[in-house]
């Protein structure tokens, strides 16, 4: 059984000029700490290849149960640049939660409640 961040958390986009902003809100405590620990900044950059420019960078959001993710080229140019429908990455977040994340250290996939 795998779990995808769309089973933990919900995803906002946004955007700087080309680079796509992504911040992940876990549902909870446990969720955050799955998340901290299994979505990467590799795996989310792998998951966009091959649109990504450059590093993707992961921040984790002091004082809150948040995670915020800037991928580099994305959006192809940007709103004012980009010919694509989605300018902003609006939908991309939902590409974030189709990521499958990998098992924890123990092998168990399974959030536990």
């Amino acid at each position: 059984m795998t779990i995808r961040v769309d089973d933990l958390a919900d995803v906002r986009a946004g955007d700087k000029g080309d680079t796509l902003m992504l911040a992940v809100f876990p549902r909870g405590d446990e969720e955050f700490g799955i998340l901290r620990e299994r979505l990467t900044a590799e795996a989310v950059g792998g998951h966009f290849a091959p649109l990504v420019t450059g590093p993707v960078h992961r921040h984790v959001v002091p004082g809150l149960p948040a995670l915020v993710f800037r991928i580099p080229g994305v959006l192809g140019g940007g709103v004012t640049g980009s010919a694509t429908l989605d300018g902003h990455g609006k939908t991309l977040s939902y590409h974030l939660l189709t990521l499958e994340l990998p098992p924890g250290p123990d092998g168990d996939p399974v959030v536990r409640r």
